[in-house]
């Protein structure tokens, strides 16, 4: 099976990555994405992805970090971090720029004061997504799209700068339940990541119904969405392993079996992030 977003670059597994990556893979999840969120996250990424096979980055800047970004892009002392994202897209190791986006979520822990969802933030967030989007296709690397309560935003947007490189080369990571989101990506082929919430959202658990297999791929969004049975232990942190627990509820819900999900799953996480069935 393939995890395609795990934060394994997060501080929470500092000095737990071998045991994790060895876990996962004693499971049978023999493949990884760790994707960044902002230069360091991302440089870190590909720091594993190079350590460990079956291992791979992407990299670029949260939403969250828009103002952060462009703050320092404007400073002539400071490097542009965008420039510094862009000199790790050379590395065969780094398939896909992420996870970016837009995001109108108010987050209740964050480490900027006066956290506000303004008009010239989204603006921000709009000028660093389409910067990134343009980078995807100058390197032809795949993207991993965030959105959180930001789809009136995130559409237009995209409609506006869509290129057909990108299809079948992105992916609506941990996609909220959503009608127009579903059909906009099976229009542009984009693919849905559905994570451990599925096992305890109810509207997530209705959505998954009406998600054609063959853009479905898998993700636990660790250290993040850990799945039910474990979320009611309160088994935390979410690790890639639990990959298997998502498999398996979707599987029930489906009526189909576990391993035709993974099969299929795997499948589409390699034609996702362009990687041959052999190479680890």
């Amino acid at each position: 099976m393939f995890d395609t977003h795990c934060h394994l670059n997060f501080k929470r597994f500092q000095g737990q990555e071998k045991e994790i990556i060895e876990q996962a893979r004693s499971v049978g999840i023999n493949g990884i994405i760790v994707p960044g969120t902002d230069v360091k996250s991302s440089f870190k990424a590909l720091e594993l992805a190079k350590l460990y096979s079956g291992v791979y980055a992407a990299v670029g800047i949260h939403p969250h970090h828009a103002q952060e970004i462009y703050l320092k892009s404007d400073n002539p002392n400071t490097i542009n971090p965008l420039k510094e994202i862009e000199t790790l897209l050379e590395h065969e190791k780094v398939v896909a720029i992420g996870e970016v986006g837009l995001d109108r979520h108010v987050y209740k822990n964050t480490k900027y004061k006066n956290y506000e969802v303004t008009n010239d933030f989204i603006k921000s967030q709009r000028e660093l997504l389409i910067s990134q989007i343009h980078l995807a296709l100058e390197y032809k690397k795949s993207i991993i799209f965030h959105n959180w309560e930001a789809k009136n935003d995130l559409i237009p947007l995209l409609h506006a700068h869509w290129d057909t490189l990108l299809e079948y080369r992105a992916v609506f990571h941990c996609c909220e339940p959503d009608e127009e989101l579903l059909q906009f990506a099976k229009t542009h082929h984009i693919f849905i990541g559905v994570d451990g919430d599925v096992t305890y959202d109810i509207k997530k658990k209705e959505f998954i119904k009406h998600i054609p297999l063959d853009m479905l791929v898998l993700e636990t969004d660790s250290p993040y969405l850990l799945p039910e049975p474990l979320r009611s232990q309160k088994k935390y942190p979410n690790t890639p392993s639990n990959i298997t627990l998502i498999a398996e509820y979707i599987a029930d819900e489906l009526h189909i079996s576990k391993a035709e999900i993974a099969e299929i799953t795997t499948q589409n996480a390699r034609k996702l992030f362009n990687l041959p069935e052999d190479k680890g």
